[in-house]
């Protein structure tokens, strides 16, 4: 609502200053009356599916949502009025098969299908088949997409229009010898490009004839495999560009128009990123003249509707080359949407009923400006890797007339592997560029996706870097800044080194406190935190409650130590740097220990305020600490709810989010595990295991409920299968010696236990270990351990881990696991309602 009264103030405003247009907005409004497009088929997923949704519900248009067997449960499906299953998960299956569309359309009654953008958006036959359906097809004329699908045909047009082109061939004769010459009169470099598609697939970079053959069979290939057909067209290649496209819009009626550019230079393997509207550092009389260039292409189809004419910029010349006109609606027309006030869906439905465009060439307004940053799941240090899961946990920023959050996910949606990652697209918009880009960085920091892995962090580099902010931008952008924006800086490490000291004193606190409630934390309403395990069945720990806590990080290993009054906590500290790898005899190595000279602080635990910064959820409370010195971070403490235990669903959830760093569930947990804590000295022990996320450098700390030997000695090259075997049972030897002293009873000062419960047959007590890898893999990622002076095949890797079972077997384990951190043995003691339950 909030939008559409933007809309119709924008609209009467423009009425006031252009008196005609009251009559215009009249015939427009009255039209709406009359139109007959009462519901509408999205034949697509995800966040452009809800977009359009929204639009269509605003007025008063009911929607048709279609979904494969993926998407049962998405927010898309649930966001329609009414939606229909078109296949099984592949897209060529369901969300690319037209005729099952079609038929979705026509049994429930729709007048009309809208494409979205991708999968069948851009499909000429698609476009026909909808009309000889007697559906009207929200977009461009059939005739419109077919002659701009394909790259040469559409360049010819463009250049019979007087659009300029790029230099390069664009013709029928596919032959290498003549397409070889045919790039000697362009001039080296060159960019093969396919005819058909887009998203960079197929394109290729040339910079010399000894390049080209190799280059040119690549593309053809990949053009075949992605769009049916392998045709490329030659460019020259220009080393400096900017990305700009211009907005168009027609109707049925010819009237053309244009809703000024977007600059979408920040890419990465022609892959846009973040995009802004309007281009930076241009004049007037340029954006003027690539709107004219823009109006012109489109006319040259007879094209209505909206599509984007995209242009290739000389950054060295500041000339500017037609590249390309997508037909439909682009991903990020919100950008667009915000610097002059329109919904372009709107517009899409309202030409696509017969009206005329709302607004005339001189009566689109221009102001501020707006950025768009795509949120994908992506592991961007493994190359940005796509990724699938839940999301444990989504908490987007709140949306305003200046910030949109376009989704197609919700909290404990899943994130499918079948399509494109995108979780959201962040859009704001500010009085100037400045405005806006300060936006755009407190938003992505508030932006909370927690189950799997995103690009969020490199859209904050992005955001942050100098060049960005002078609008110095083109598509070389994250090549030619590339040190910046994926190498850690010793400031960075050093906040690093700095968040793991908050977190183990923010650990300490919430340890030093859960016991202690005071009239002031009963009062209703009250946010403040002190009992976070004050519920944790079957036991009570006491500390006593001292102001202060020491913490020491020693030796090799990445840890911290907590002390609390004469209690010691052992945490693990895992940086978000590469690992060093080297091959070696056909094994690689992977080292991950870093020598580090012991440090220790002194923590003043009465400045560390400790408050609830999320409600409470699904699978536990994450809560916020905050140091004197403005520092804050993060503690996910886990949840089982009432009775204790957690379901199987719950189960996997957690170890998919364990494996992307969101919560820590070690891999001998069970639903029906409880941990014995027992002191001892050397022992790390708390009652849960709790997360720790430190909201700015990307550390995380993990505090483990687990019995721990502290093994000295180990070799970073490794050891002998007798030296690992004595270390494995020495392992066991200490959990054995814990559970001894735990049927002895605890001390009382210690520990409050019901020992008639805890020791029932019902809970037997069980030695469980966990062996991690010593840090070598089989070249076919097989992991090794082992005496290094023999042959290393499967078999024998096979032979070593047979062993190491036996040994833990003999030694008095009773579950065993393997862990996949390196150079680490554990030991625990666990009391299960069943042996039998335990799942391994």
């Amino acid at each position: 609502m909030a939008l559409m009264a933007l809309i119709i103030q924008r609209k009467f405003s423009i009425g006031a200053r252009n008196p005609s247009y009251r009559a215009h907005l009249a015939r427009c409004l009255s039209s709406t009356a009359e139109r007959n497009i009462e519901k509408i088929l999205v034949a697509n997923r995800g966040e452009i599916a809800c977009r359009i949704m929204r639009t269509a519900r605003r007025l008063g248009i009911r929607t048709v949502g279609v979904y494969s067997d993926a998407d049962q449960e998405s927010l898309h499906v649930r966001s329609a009025d009414e939606a229909v299953r078109i296949g099984p998960p592949p897209a060529r299956e369901s969300y690319l098969k037209a005729s099952a569309i079609v038929e979705a359309a026509l049994r429930t009654g729709a007048q009309a299908i809208h494409p979205g953008y991708g999968f069948l958006s851009e499909s000429a036959d698609f476009a026909q088949l909808c009309q000889n359906e007697g559906l009207t097809f929200i977009g461009p004329p059939a005739s419109a997409i077919r002659d701009m699908g394909d790259k040469s045909a559409s360049k010819r047009i463009m250049n019979a229009a007087g659009v300029p082109l790029v230099p390069g061939y664009h013709g029928d004769e596919q032959g290498i010898d003549y397409l070889k010459e045919e790039a000697e009169k362009i001039g080296y470099p060159i960019l093969i490009k396919p005819t058909h598609g887009g998203g960079g697939k197929g394109m290729r970079i040339v910079q010399g004839p000894d390049e080209f053959v190799e280059s040119l069979l690549g593309a053809q290939r990949e053009a075949a495999a992605s769009f049916g057909k392998s045709t490329i067209l030659l460019e020259k290649y220009i080393t400096q560009p900017r990305h700009i496209e211009v907005q168009v819009f027609g109707d049925k009626h010819g009237n053309v128009i244009h809703l000024y550019e977007r600059d979408c230079s920040l890419q990465r393997r022609h892959q846009k990123i973040i995009e802004e509207a309007p281009a930076p550092n241009i004049v007037k009389e340029f954006r003027s003249h690539l709107g004219e260039a823009a109006v012109s292409a489109a006319k040259a189809v007879g094209y209505h509707n909206a599509g984007t004419v995209e242009f290739i910029m000389d950054t060295t010349s500041g000339k500017f080359y037609f590249m390309e006109m997508n037909t439909r609606l682009q991903v990020e027309h919100p950008v667009t949407e915000m610097i002059v006030g329109q919904d372009l869906v709107e517009w899409q439905i309202r030409v696509a009923n017969g009206e005329p465009l709302p607004l005339t060439q001189s009566e689109i307004p221009l102001k501020g400006h707006a950025f768009e940053a795509r949120i994908y799941a992506e592991n961007v240090p493994r190359g940005f890797l796509p990724a699938a899961g839940t999301l444990h946990h989504y908490h987007p920023v709140s949306v305003s007339p200046t910030v949109r959050v376009e989704t197609g996910v919700a909290e404990g949606d899943t994130v499918s592997m079948h399509y494109d990652p995108m979780i959201a697209k962040l859009v704001v918009w500010g009085e100037d560029r400045n405005a806006a880009l300060v936006k755009l960085k407190n938003c992505l920091l508030n932006f909370q996706v927690a189950g799997l892995p995103t690009n969020i962090n490199f859209l904050q580099r992005l955001a942050d870097h100098w060049a960005f902010a002078k609008g110095v931008v083109e598509t070389h952008f994250i090549e030619k800044f590339k040190n910046d924006l994926f190498l850690i800086s010793p400031d960075e490490v050093a906040k690093a080194h700095s968040a793991a000291k908050l977190s183990a004193a923010l650990v300490a606190a919430c340890i030093c406190d859960r016991e202690h409630i005071t009239s002031k934390e009963l009062i209703p309403g009250g946010d403040r935190l002190l009992s976070l395990w004050y519920t944790n069945p079957p036991f009570r720990m006491h500390h006593s409650d001292k102001p202060c806590c020491q913490i020491t990080r020693a030796g090799y290993v990445d840890g911290l130590q907590v002390a609390v009054g004469q209690q010691v906590y052992d945490t693990s500290v895992l940086f978000h740097d590469q690992v060093r790898e080297e091959v070696e005899q056909g094994v690689v190595r992977q080292e991950w220990q870093r020598s580090r000279p012991k440090e220790e602080w002194e923590i003043d635990v009465a400045k560390l305020d400790v408050r609830y910064v999320l409600a409470r959820g699904t699978y536990g409370t994450v809560y916020r600490g905050s140091y004197d010195d403005g520092q804050e971070v993060a503690v996910k403490l886990l949840d089982w709810g009432e009775d204790g235990f957690a379901t199987d669903a719950e189960t996997a959830a957690l170890r998919a989010s364990f494996q992307q760093e969101v919560a820590v569930w070690h891999k001998l947990d069970h639903p029906n595990v409880t941990k014995v804590a027992l002191p001892k000295s050397h022992l790390a022990v708390v009652p849960r295991q709790v997360h720790l996320d430190y909201l700015e450098a990307g550390a995380n700390i993990i505090i483990s409920a687990s019995y721990q030997a502290t093994i000295q000695g180990f070799k970073s090259r490794g050891f002998s299968a007798e030296e690992s075997e004595a270390l494995l049972r020495r392992s066991v030897e200490i959990a054995c010696e814990a559970r001894d002293i735990f049927l002895k009873g605890y001390p009382k000062e210690s520990c409050d236990v019901n020992e008639n419960k805890l020791t029932s047959k019902q809970q037997p007590i069980l030695v469980a270990a966990s062996i991690g890898s010593y840090g070598a893999y089989l070249a076919d990622g097989s992991e090794y351990s082992g005496d290094y002076g023999k042959a290393v095949t499967k078999e024998t890797l096979k032979d070593f881990h047979r062993r190491r079972v036996e040994v833990l077997a003999e030694s008095g384990a009773d579950l065993i696991a393997f862990e996949t951190i390196p150079n680490k043995i554990e030991a625990q003691v666990l009391i299960v309602q069943s042996p039998d339950e335990v799942d391994l």
